[in-house]
């Protein structure tokens, strides 16, 4: 990192840098009303929109000291973790985490320290904001989770922007953590994370289909194909050894534009005699509909023969498979942006 005399480097587009009150603006302009005050000492315009979540980041970023980070959720955000949103279950803002090693930082509304053991040498400068490593900010995020499932989902949000693999995450919290607040839940979480779901309640509804329902674990957003090698849907979940898939059901699907897509794919599942189950939000809190719906079509699956079927999960020669983050991190620039541009936050 730079010493605390050099300028930090260039900041992001879109975001502004809070300044001290003293040339420009002076202590009297910053008291008046084009300008907003973000924490103790430092102002930004009063234009400056108060509800981005980048901007949220930046704020606090102007009180980090020296060789330590933004930790955690935010920065997995300013990384590129397009679903670290910076909200909590009643989505409300979330405080900004900052690790801190002895320096003394004034506790301050929307900013949260943490005064962990951490090697500086985790501290990266990204577009201008002192962050610390994905490593570190998952296993804290995995350690201070609500549960070992939520845990489980905080590693699977961030492999969906491949900050992290889960290998990676196995290896980084070794037994010398072992004196760290929640490693054993982060541990345990290790064997129900996935790399490649796409929305943050797949894997809510993956673990309802295993734990719950006790059916075998299924494949996140697995392309299925007919014989001939033709793409026939890809559902967020799904079990290849009896054909039965699973959908998570969510606002988005209220679009008419999603609803037409989603009524093609599903007319396309039935042609291929698979069975599809809805999950809706209610469901995660209360899985007992969920959990008898799967178990129906599990029932009718069973009725079909192996030998009858016209599709399979393996793919045609010219499919590019994007399920790991190995295989992601591995495309070149231009398949990147053809079939992860999506992704980006």
């Amino acid at each position: 990192m730079p010493d605390e005399d050099e300028r930090p480097p260039a900041l992001r587009a879109g975001c502004t840098r809070p300044v001290r009150a003293h040339g420009a603006p002076t202590r009297k302009q910053a008291r008046g009303p084009h300008w907003r005050r973000t924490s103790h000492g430092f102002y930004v315009p009063s234009s400056v929109p108060t509800d981005s979540v980048d901007q949220r980041i930046v704020e606090a970023s102007v009180v980090v000291p020296p060789r330590c980070a933004i930790n955690g959720w935010a920065s997995l955000r300013w990384r590129g973790g397009r679903w670290f949103d910076g909200l909590g279950p009643a989505r409300e803002p979330l405080p900004v985490g900052i690790v801190i090693s002895s320096h003394d930082v004034r506790p301050q509304p929307g900013i949260a320290l943490s005064a962990e053991a951490f090697d500086p040498r985790l501290v990266e400068w990204v577009d201008g904001v002192p962050v610390i490593d994905a490593r570190y900010a998952v296993a804290f995020q995995m350690r201070y989770a609500r549960s070992w499932r939520a845990a489980a989902n905080e590693l699977s949000k961030a492999a969906y922007n491949d900050l992290v693999s889960i290998e990676e995450m196995t290896q980084f919290l070794t037994p010398g953590q072992n004196g760290m607040t929640g490693v054993p839940q982060a541990r345990r979480a290790l064997g129900w994370a996935e790399e490649n779901v796409w929305s943050p309640y797949e894997l809510p509804m993956s673990l309802l289909w295993q734990v719950e329902a006790d059916r075998p674990r299924p494949l996140c957003n697995r392309p299925i194909f007919d014989l001939a090698g033709r793409h026939v849907a890809t559902p967020d979940l799904f079990d290849p050894v009896t054909g039965v898939g699973g959908e998570y059901d969510g606002e988005l699907h209220l679009d008419r534009g999603q609803r037409d897509r989603d009524l093609r794919r599903d007319g396309a599942l039935r042609h291929y005699d698979l069975e599809l189950v809805y999950a809706t939000a209610p469901d995660l809190h209360d899985p007992r509909a969920f959990v008898g719906r799967l178990h129906d079509a599990y029932r009718r699956a069973a009725r079909r023969q192996v030998s009858d079927r016209t599709w399979t999960i393996e793919p045609p020669a010219w499919w590019v498979p994007v399920d790991t983050v190995e295989q992601r991190r591995a495309l070149t620039a231009q398949q990147r942006r053809r079939f992860l541009g999506h992704r980006t936050a």
